[in-house]
């Protein structure tokens, strides 16, 4: 068995694999596992097949694969799983490889990805987005405002935004995503991560960056803005929504981690579903 701690330079060995794998779950992307590499101590495992070894926000151990489950020698992932606390995140469609006689599954609320329609967030339509729609206007209506796209020249202001945001959430750098998303902006062409970058009355307000999941999914695994724009982030979202190809049909927001700000933040959204992150585990 080979460990190596988890690094860029494992882009070309992990990137492609990752991305044949069908699934909505925002962790099988290689940005999102180097840019949280710290987080979860993430190393690279290889021996006759090669999973992600990290530790979770709980400080249990465990192996993400790399391929479909379908895929790999039952009796390798059963010597492999000895290792670990469980095998995560693992698809609800991937469970009927694992016997419920010999293994246990289980998920946590916190891990859930929220996931939107594109359309929903284009327009945020109903009632029970109403106030979307008039935070939307609000904006709209009180700014001079312009999208363009996270390029090279903006990432400055992306970064101004940034920090701005950190300030503002009243928490120490190593308790917030500011140092994952502060690197994302500094190696988004290195990462094919991509995003737009919003201005109200010409000053910077807000930016989203993010990639494609899947054939319909667009995660984000940023969004950042400055609380003096009222209703910024409702444009923001709504405005990305907009210029997203037709081809994707929803957009992941990841996860609230158990963050009452954030849970409560996404949720207002109305998510079309809660996606679970199972944990698998032997039976002892």
């Amino acid at each position: 068995m080979v460990s190596e701690k988890l690094s860029f330079s494992h882009r070309d060995l992990l990137y492609e694999r990752l991305k044949k794998i069908d699934t909505q779950i925002s962790e099988y992307s290689f940005p999102n596992l180097f840019l949280f590499r710290r987080a979860h101590n993430y190393e690279v495992i290889s021996d006759r097949e090669i999973f992600i070894r990290g530790i979770a926000y709980d400080g249990h151990t465990y192996l993400m694969p790399t391929v479909e489950a379908k895929d790999i020698d039952p009796l390798l992932l059963k010597e492999m799983m000895g290792t670990v606390d469980f095998l995560f995140p693992v698809p609800e469609s991937w469970l009927s490889v694992f016997p419920e006689d010999k293994f246990e599954f289980s998920h946590t609320k916190g891990e859930m990805d929220y996931i939107y329609t594109v359309g929903k967030m284009s327009t945020y339509p109903g009632r029970h987005l109403h106030r979307k729609r008039n935070l939307l206007k609000h904006f709209t209506s009180s700014y001079e405002h312009r999208a363009v796209p996270l390029t090279r020249e903006h990432i400055e202001n992306a970064i101004f935004i940034l920090k701005e945001w950190q300030e503002e959430t009243g928490q120490g750098e190593l308790k917030s995503d500011y140092g994952p998303c502060l690197e994302a902006l500094g190696m988004s062409e290195e990462l094919l991560l991509c995003g737009g970058i919003y201005y109200a009355d010409d000053e910077p307000a807000g930016f989203i960056l993010g990639e494609e999941l899947n054939e319909e999914t667009f995660v984000l695994h940023f969004a950042k803005a400055r609380k003096k724009f009222r209703g910024i982030y409702q444009y923001i979202f709504s405005n990305f929504a907009r210029i997203l190809p037709p081809k994707y049909r929803y957009l992941n927001l990841e996860q609230d981690l158990d963050n009452e700000a954030l849970r409560i933040a996404k949720a207002s959204y109305k998510p079309d579903l809660m996606l679970r992150k199972m944990r698998v585990s032997l039976r002892r």
